[in-house]
């Protein structure tokens, strides 16, 4: 049977051609995935990235700084990345339209917060790294790698900067402390000789201070007597100034007076010519009021009974509109007789006498109204006139009795005046007199108060120098033993900076520079290096390659259906398994042989490699066997979901550790997961105990699915093929 199987695949042109095929699609797996991503990152300076530079630059120390102009072309020198310097429209439109990975802008004030560290609040440099994560996501994530070096770079070149300057200033600083220990040298001279000055201050000091109690006597009697002579000074200041107060009020008075004659002569001037021109007027106002009262008498006479008049004419425009009702209530009867003309014509005749009459009559009501007691109140009228007629002769008679006096209230006013003007010039002469003795008693009693302020202030000076005197001996003493101290002092600070200028003598270099900038670096000494992104990512795809293979093979190779019919289920097991057994082994040699002779895939231990594969390739075959034997073509479709599963719990490229919590379970019993981990442990770690682990765990589950699909195998011969060999 394994000899018609064999022969089978080989008579039948389509199905060894697929079979061919089905042999290198581990190879197309494995292959094409590791040589696409087996070392991306040496391609990184074909990744273009556009570089925008705003950096106006700044002045630091008198000299020019352009930090952004210095990274660009550092960056550009790099190669790193395809770096390309573009203005920021550009860079912004072509980031858009996916012609670069990254954008990477330096702001205008770069160089500017560069030179802020000494600052009360420094600013931080800041670079904008806009990635345009949709085009590529990875390629976002390698430009993150990238920053962290180029801030790294911008640390150090900024802290060598401000190296370089600390540097120089403690240079000058130790210039410094030798131009300070040259002046404290002098110093410790000025000193001695201030502590011979202090010596003979102090007896000095003390001789003051003896002399100045007697001043102190001496001053005491002076305030005393200026003290009297300023109290007599201000009495005599405060009476005078009493006396020109009052004359003052007195000559204003007097000047009231005279002016308040000259207005009552004026007015009484006026006062008189008003009479005569009030005689005058009364003359002819009692004339006018005489004809008044006649003519209101003729009115009286005149309106006699207007009221009772008015009313009958009242009365009589009201029978008028009445009498017209009348008339037209009575031709209403007549005018259907007339012709239609004359019918018109009478109607609107009749209409306009009654609305005539019933306004006459309305306008004569109203009359009768507004005359009602007229007549009595002209009567009133003219009687009050004939009164008023009557006062206003006894005002004339009154009048002409004021014109007769008023000359002789005039010639009083006229002496009056004169004896207010003789006043008042008199009283002008005395205030000025007593204006002038005040101020002379105001100076002098000013001058006496100076003299006593002045006195009191030498009194308190002099006591005070007494005082004081005595303690600036007192001090004089301390003075020349803080001096004594004040030289020893100074002989011990030439000396302490003389010795600290030795001290801050340095002599950095471009190296010391460096230090600061970056004083620590990492050395990298890794564990089972890996070289590249090919050799770790070997054992996922290798794996996936090999379970693809399998369930290919599926398709081209039936499993089930025999080449001729089996004598029993173990001839026909083992026929099935011997092909799968040979496709393995072809499979698992042709990926041997691309990844590392056609890849150069470093490999730890080669027997080790060559025989995980053949394990891996085997379970996979074993365990894609079992489903499509059992199944069918759902076997295949559950195939598919092993593979799905295997694929994102496998960690063939994250660790295990980022995967979701859920899916850890199928980590522990999907055997993608040991076929990875021995592919790692040959590949790379070395580790011979952790791979023969896997291996064990892989040829459990390959016995398992064999040991099963044999037991499908017994199953379907007894069912199929058991009948027909008894016949024979």
């Amino acid at each position: 049977m394994i000899k018609a199987e064999w022969l089978k695949i080989f008579k039948t042109k389509k199905m060894l051609i697929s079979v061919i095929a089905v042999l290198f699609v581990p190879v197309m797996y494995s292959g094409m995935f590791l040589w696409a991503f087996w070392d991306p990152y040496a391609n990184l300076k074909s990744l273009p990235v556009a570089v925008v530079n705003e950096d106006k630059g700044a002045m630091m120390d008198d000299e020019t700084m352009e930090l952004g102009q210095t990274l660009v072309d550092k960056l550009i020198d790099s190669e790193q990345f395809q770096f390309e310097e573009v203005d920021a429209k550009e860079a912004d439109q072509k980031l858009l339209d996916q012609k670069y990975y990254i954008l990477i802008k330096i702001p205008e004030n770069f160089s500017e917060h560069a030179t802020t560290l000494l600052d009360d609040e420094p600013q931080k440099l800041v670079i904008d790294y806009i990635p345009n994560e949709g085009f590529n996501f990875l390629g976002a994530q390698i430009g993150e790698t990238a920053m962290d070096r180029i801030k790294a770079e911008v640390n150090t070149q900024v802290s060598a900067t401000y190296a370089e300057k600390l540097f120089d200033s403690i240079t000058q600083l130790g210039d410094g402390f030798a131009e300070a220990a040259d002046g404290a040298g002098e110093l410790d001279k000025g000193a001695a000789k201030l502590a011979d000055g202090a010596d003979e201050l102090k007896g000095y000091l003390e001789q003051l201070a003896s002399s100045s109690v007697e001043l102190s006597d001496g001053t005491d009697t002076l305030v005393t007597g200026a003290k009297n002579a300023a109290k007599g000074a201000a009495d005599l200041a405060a009476g005078v100034a009493k006396i020109a107060d009052g004359s003052g009020q007195l000559e204003t008075g007097a000047k009231s007076a005279a002016d308040g004659a000259n207005t009552l002569q004026q007015g009484i001037e006026s006062y008189t010519d008003g009479v005569a021109q009030v005689a005058n007027g009364q003359k002819d106002l009692t004339s006018g009021q005489a004809s008044l009262a006649e003519n209101l008498k003729l009115l009286t006479q005149g309106t006699a009974n207007i009221d009772d008049k008015v009313k009958a004419l009242a009365d009589g425009s009201a029978n008028v509109a009445g009498g017209m009702d009348q008339l037209a209530s009575q031709l209403e009867a007549i005018l259907p007789m007339l012709p239609e003309e004359n019918q018109a014509a009478l109607k609107t005749a009749l209409g306009q006498l009654q609305e005539g009459s019933k306004q006459v009559s309305g306008g004569l009501s109203q009359l009768h109204a507004g005359t009602n007691g007229l007549d009595d109140k002209i009567a009133a009228i003219s009687e009050g006139a004939s009164k008023l007629n009557a006062g206003q002769q006894q005002v004339t008679s009154g009048v002409a009795q004021l014109q007769q006096n008023s000359a002789q209230l005039i010639a009083g006013a006229n002496s009056l005046a004169q004896g207010n003007t003789t006043i008042a010039g008199k009283l002008n002469e005395l205030t000025a007199g007593a204006s002038s003795a005040a101020t002379g008693a105001n100076t002098l009693a000013q001058g006496l108060n100076t003299l006593v302020d002045g006195s009191n202030k030498l009194y308190d000076g002099t006591s005070l120098l007494a005082e004081k005197s005595g303690e600036l001996a007192q001090g004089s003493t301390t003075l020349a033993d803080g001096t004594k101290e004040l030289k020893d002092g100074t002989t011990t600070l030439s000396e302490k900076l003389t010795e600290a200028g030795e001290k801050a003598a340095v002599n950095p270099t471009e190296d010391t520079y460096n230090m600061v900038g970056s004083p620590v670096e990492v050395e990298k000494d890794s564990v089972n290096h890996v070289p590249n992104y090919g050799t770790g990512f070997a054992p996922y795809f290798i794996s996936l390659g090999l379970f693809v293979g399998a369930l290919l093979i599926s398709i081209v190779f039936p499993f089930v259906e025999p080449a001729v019919i089996p004598k029993n289920s173990a001839s026909w097991f083992v026929s099935k398994v011997t092909v799968l057994i040979g496709v393995g082994l072809v499979q698992s040699f042709i990926t041997i042989a691309i990844v590392v002779w056609g890849l150069g895939l470093e490999v730890n231990n080669m027997p080790q490699f060559i025989l995980t594969t053949i394990i891996t390739s085997f379970t996979f075959l074993a365990m894609v066997q079992l489903l499509v034997s059992v199944f069918g073509d759902p076997g295949r479709f559950i195939a598919i979901v092993v593979l799905i599963l295997q694929l994102t719990t496998s960690a063939g490229t994250f660790p295990i550790e980022l995967v979701p919590e859920q899916l850890h379970f199928f980590n522990k019993i999907l055997p993608m997961t040991f076929s990875v981990q021995g592919f790692k442990a040959a590949i790379s770690t070395g580790d011979t105990s952790f791979l023969m682990f896997n291996w064990s765990i892989l040829g459990a589950v390959m016995i398992s699915c064999l040991a099963i699909t044999f037991g499908y195998f017994a199953l379907l011969y007894k069912k199929r093929y058991s009948k027909q060999h008894t016949e024979l």
